[in-house]
C-alpha cells in the first residue's frame, strides 16, 4: 500500500489483521450498484486483490445508485471500477474478467477467490454462482432483498460459509433500486466479507 494510505489504516488495524486483509483475494461479481459500492468499501479497509466478473458498460440509469460518475458513462464496469479502485491505491491488483457469468464457465471463474460478493442480477444466475462458489471451497456474501426506500430492516444471516444480507423481501421487480438502500446492503457485504477475514469483532 502507499505509505500514507498504510499509515491511516495502521490507526485501526494491527500489522497481522493488514497482513491478512492485503493477502486476501476478493472476488466481485457483478460490478453494478452491490459490487461497485462493496468493491470500494473493501478497498478502503485494506484489501489489496481483487478479481471483478461483469460483461456490462455505465449507463446513464446505473448513476443512481452505482460507484460511476457521468465521466464513466459508456466504459465497461470492470475498467470503470478498476480505475476507481486504483486511484485509492495504487498497489491494489485487480483482474478483470468482461464477461458474462455462464454456466460452462463458472466453476473455472469461482475458483480464482478465496471470497466472492455475489452481486449479480438474475435469480437463477446469483443460485447457480453461489453454488459453484461454495463448490470451489471459497467463502460467499450474498444478498436478497434491498430495492425501494424505507421497508423492512436488512440483516445478516450466516452459515458456514454463506453470509446472506438483505431484507430478504423487497427485489428489484417489487420496486426500484434506489441508492441508500443498495448501498446499505453493499455496507453488509462488505462487513461480511471483513468478518470471514478477521472473524467476528469481540464483545
Amino acid at each position: 500500500m502507499p505509505a500514507r494510505f498504510r499509515n491511516g489504516l495502521a490507526r485501526y488495524f494491527t500489522p497481522e489483521q493488514l497482513a491478512a486483509l492485503s493477502s486476501a483475494k476478493i472476488g466481485i461479481a457483478g460490478a453494478g450498484g452491490l459490487g461497485s459500492n462493496a468493491a470500494m468499501l473493501l478497498a478502503r479497509s485494506g484489501i489489496e486483490n481483487f478479481i471483478i466478473v461483469d460483461h456490462d458498460h455505465v449507463e446513464p440509469s446505473n448513476l443512481n445508485r452505482q460507484h460511476y460518475w457521468p465521466d464513466h458513462l459508456g466504459l465497461p464496469k470492470v475498467e470503470a471500477l478498476a480505475a476507481q479502485l486504483l486511484a485509492l491505491n495504487d498497489q491494489i491488483r485487480i483482474e478483470k474478467l468482461q464477461q458474462q457469468l455462464e454456466p460452462d464457465s463458472m466453476a473455472a471463474i469461482a475458483g480464482k477467490a478465496n471470497i466472492w460478493v455475489e452481486a449479480l442480477d438474475a435469480p437463477e444466475t446469483k443460485k447457480m454462482f453461489v453454488e459453484s462458489a461454495l463448490l470451489a471451497g471459497a467463502k460467499v456474501a450474498a444478498a436478497s432483498g434491498l430495492a425501494g426506500f424505507g421497508g423492512p430492516p436488512m440483516r445478516k444471516r450466516r452459515s458456514d460459509n454463506l453470509i446472506i444480507v438483505g431484507d430478504y423481501v423487497t427485489s428489484i421487480e417489487m420496486a426500484p433500486p434506489l441508492a441508500p438502500r443498495v448501498t446499505q446492503a453493499a455496507a453488509l457485504l462488505a462487513d461480511s466479507v471483513l468478518e470471514f477475514i478477521l472473524g467476528p469483532a469481540p464483545r
